[in-house]
């Protein structure tokens, strides 16, 4: 039976991670999401992947691992992710030690959405290399791997290059908390087989999901793995898309809340509810 979730920029004008967590426990809802941005040049040159004017969520959201934090220590239940991680703007020392940590404090609760991003300028200002951006990310989910589960923790690659190191805690969750990728370029689903545990597509209604689930199995198939879960992000109140995502064996629906205040938001939430309870 597929899970419901939930996602929403956690801005600085929005309900607050600890009260919509709370909320989102409270209504039965399996999980909660939480994108990022460290921050947004304010002159750029890469244009919106969602083909209008980039919204002012994007330069106002809290970092997720603060605010999932927060969200961990009021809530017992609902698991919480990112979604996503820009990977390639972090350092994977760091951000192994951050998931760990929240891994622990949560017991347990922690999904790693990850994502490669698609500003250019953002991810320069961290000295990322945009063209390079998927071996970037590759070497530093692979070295965050090994902090998780050795010992003593080693990488040596192109990118990420440590002699052995130790680093605690240690995740709850064996092996680490579960990574999925966020991402719908030709080479996502090679790229989910080989280092990551799922899928986390965004709902594009263009999308021909029928057939990417088709081809992501194949890739899971390919690689030894077997089905692969999937995630479907951008989920809205629409009875008929939600058995379509059912139907096609979709294991988490995460619907979309704006990042708006308490008066906005809850009501929306309470709709969700009602909309997974007829799922089920």
């Amino acid at each position: 039976m597929a899970e419901f979730g939930i996602s929403m920029f956690p801005t600085d004008y929005a309900i607050q991670p600890v009260e919509l967590a709370i909320a989102a426990e409270q209504r039965g809802f399996e999980s909660m999401f939480f994108p990022e941005h460290t921050h947004i040049p304010a002159s750029r040159k890469t244009p919106f992947p969602g083909g209008t004017e980039l919204p002012k969520e994007y330069w106002h959201t809290h970092d997720p691992f603060v605010a999932l934090g927060a969200a961990a220590a009021v809530t017992k239940k609902l698991k919480l992710g990112t979604g996503v991680c820009l990977v390639i703007e972090r350092d994977p020392i760091t951000l192994a030690k951050e998931v760990a940590s929240l891994d622990m404090i949560s017991n347990g609760r922690v999904v790693f959405g990850i994502g490669a991003g698609w500003n250019v300028e953002e991810m320069s200002n961290h000295g990322a290399v945009f063209k390079r951006r998927w071996k970037i990310v590759k070497e530093k989910i692979l070295a965050i791997r090994q902090i998780w589960t050795k010992e003593a923790a080693e990488f040596h690659g192109e990118f990420v290059n440590f002699d052995p190191i130790w680093s605690f805690p240690k995740p709850v969750q064996a092996g680490g908390p579960p990574i999925l990728l966020g991402s719908q370029s030709p080479k996502t689903f090679d790229r989910v087989a080989e280092y990551c545990d799922g899928w986390m597509p965004i709902n594009f209604p263009s999308y021909d999901l029928a057939a990417n689930v088709k081809a992501l199995n194949e890739a899971g198939k390919k690689a030894g793995r077997g089905k692969l879960p999937i995630s479907m992000f951008g989920v809205g109140p629409n009875e008929d898309q939600i058995k379509k995502f059912l139907d096609l064996g979709l294991d988490r629906l995460i619907f979309a809340l704006p990042p708006a205040p308490r008066e906005t938001v809850l009501p929306m939430l309470d709709k969700y509810a009602e909309l997974k309870a007829k799922a089920h």
